[in-house]
């Protein structure tokens, strides 16, 4: 396959060139190329590298009626996103070998790339201790989906010890006990949905190569005075507008090193109910919303390349993947930087077919996504008959 006439950008420089590619792989980047195979002329569009999402809930196994790995990796499709890294919290969370190896099968149905984090239980260090190829060890600090919330200081410390990135789902003060942890096991952490100008501040206080802090665009571009119903309740909650302004600041000046969707999707039955799940969808409207904010001058598209695709790579020693380079896997998404549409619930390929920005408009979206040198997304459709690979990780 050939893309000519690709708008790239490098260290923040915008250039035009043709990308071939050859068996799944970028194999040149250049001018005036040329291939005996398909041609597609992208007309100066931006292409950027395929969006690495480090933060999903895709739901299987045990909770497939919300999401599976084929209609959340349709999703992540139409979202421009050609990896993601699913959370363990499922039903029965991953917590063993056995369970992870389960969850490799049942991924296969995936049409993009896939990794996984590990999920960390009060007695569950040997498993930890043998799991490869992973991306973290996920551990959950505070009250979430799931019931794998360890509050024992000397079980926290045991995993910690045992774990070359821990990733956290901390709120408040459990950053700072996060950090300590961290510092004293002299392992990498990373700190899932930050939300509030406090948690920033210890953040800012203590960040070293060894510290990551994740932003989700729930938090970015909601605040609490949107939160009227159970459709925009999560885990972390909305906060205040300085809380939200705070967040972006951060994620403009480069504290904040990675966006999550924290995709965690609920049924519409299951969040009208009167104990509703808290979690939102949001493969899809991520890189629309940051996409957006570009129009509007709020940031830049190095700066979400940064953001959503070499530093996710980066810190998860993600393997080829992240960036627009020769020898690298063709993950890669083609946007349309003056499409101007709706968030329209009806073109959702998330299973539970709503979001909480449901009727925004929204200039700036994906047009094609490109995963392993095949279109899985092109015209507002998904290519069912395309398979994804699991990640390699560089342990």
């Amino acid at each position: 396959m050939l893309l000519k006439n690709c708008t790239i950008i490098r260290q923040g420089e915008e250039m035009v060139a043709d990308i071939l590619i050859e068996d799944g792989k970028i194999a040149k980047i250049g001018q005036r190329l040329t291939s005996s195979g398909k041609t597609i002329d992208v007309a100066k569009r931006h292409v950027l590298p395929g969006l690495i999402d480090p933060h999903v809930h895709f739901r299987e196994p045990g909770l497939t009626h919300k999401e599976d790995f084929q209609t959340g990796s349709m999703a992540a499709a139409a979202g421009g996103i050609t990896t993601f890294l699913d959370m363990p919290n499922t039903l029965p969370p991953t917590t063993t070998v056995a369970l992870l190896q389960e969850k490799r099968e049942l991924a296969k149905k995936s049409i993009v790339n896939y990794g996984f984090h590990f999920g960390a239980a009060s007695d569950n260090v040997d498993e930890i201790k043998k799991a490869r190829n992973i991306a973290s060890v996920k551990v959950f600090m505070n009250l979430s989906t799931g019931r794998l919330m360890i509050k024992d200081d000397n079980v926290l410390e045991r995993i910690f010890r045992n774990s070359r990135i821990v990733t956290v789902h901390a709120e408040g003060g459990m950053v700072d006990k996060a950090i300590a942890l961290a510092k004293k096991c002299k392992n990498k952490l990373y700190l899932c949905h930050i939300s509030q100008r406090e948690e920033l501040d210890v953040i800012r206080e203590n960040k070293d190569e060894r510290i990551f802090a994740e932003a989700t665009p729930h938090h970015l571009f909601l605040n609490e005075q949107d939160d009227l119903d159970s459709f925009t309740k999560m885990k972390p909650e909305l906060k205040s507008p300085l809380d939200q302004e705070a967040l972006f600041e951060a994620v403009t000046g480069g504290l904040i090193d990675t966006i999550g969707t924290d995709h965690a999707p609920h049924t519409i039955g299951e969040k009208m109910a009167d104990d509703f799940p808290h979690g939102v969808p949001g493969c899809e409207t991520a890189l629309p919303l940051l996409l957006n904010a570009v129009n509007d001058g709020r940031l830049s598209l190095q700066r979400i390349i940064e953001l959503c695709c070499e530093n996710p790579a980066r810190i998860f020693r993600i393997r080829n993947k992240g960036f627009i380079r020769e020898g690298y896997d063709a993950d890669l998404v083609i946007i349309d930087m003056d499409l101007a549409q709706e968030v329209d619930e009806d073109r959702l390929y998330t299973r539970c077919k709503w979001s909480p920005f449901k009727g925004l408009m929204l200039k700036g979206w994906p047009v094609m996504t490109i995963v392993n040198g095949s279109v899985v997304f092109a015209d507002g459709k998904v290519n069912l008959l395309h398979r994804g690979r699991e990640v390699e990780i560089d342990e």
